[in-house]
């Protein structure tokens, strides 16, 4: 008599097709290599999560939900928005360098380049990457709503520029850039904040 196939933790199945994931990317990740992290079988891959791409798209969630939440609460805390985005900065910084993680941020890193036959899955993660612009965008705004920065403040390009400075952590990170010099650019970074302010007085 064949024995009952070996239960698994679909959580912790999850945690391990994150990370790899986060480390070779969508489209370079096989089902082997799936097979080999989770430890069990291509068929039952397939019966618990329905194909690749939705696994992919759990294991971003898992990430969202977890490592990758630090944006929304920093940007959601009650603190000034100045102190929000320095706390994103140096947390992104902190998330992307960890000696025991995947370098770099998974939503960046994980699918930027793809065959046409995966557009699907560039787009989604790109509107992900947006959908964090337009956050920063927010808090500025209730920034100057607040009368933190001044009406005149140009809140989009703010905005632009520390999305820009966010993803080009992960891409620094992932390129072995280390954790020192990626938090030694920050006070660089916030100078573009304070000159908003600066200006106003």
């Amino acid at each position: 008599m064949a024995g009952r196939p070996r239960e698994f933790d679909r959580k912790q199945a999850l945690y391990k097709a994150r990370d790899v994931f986060w480390q070779r990317g969508f489209e370079a990740t096989s089902m082997s290599d799936l097979v080999d992290a989770l430890g069990i079988a291509s068929a039952r891959i397939y019966a618990a999560f329905g194909s690749k791409e939705a696994l992919f798209r759990e294991a971003i969630e898992v990430y969202e939900s977890g490592d990758g939440a630090f944006a929304d609460a920093a940007l959601g805390d009650d603190i000034s928005a100045r102190d929000a985005i320095e706390r994103m900065l140096r947390e992104a910084v902190e998330l992307y360098t960890q000696p025991d993680r995947p370098l770099g941020c998974m939503v960046v890193s994980s699918a930027t380049n793809c065959s046409a036959d995966n557009d699907g899955i560039r787009e989604w993660l790109a509107e992900h990457r947006r959908d964090r612009t337009r956050s920063i965008i927010e808090r500025l705004e209730q920034a100057v709503r607040s009368g933190e920065l001044p009406k005149r403040t140009d809140v989009m390009s703010l905005g632009d520029c520390y999305a820009t400075v966010l993803h080009g952590l992960s891409v620094q990170a992932r390129d072995g850039i280390g954790k020192s010099r990626l938090l030694a650019m920050i006070p660089m970074a916030m100078a573009a904040f304070d000159a908003q302010t600066e200006a106003s007085k």
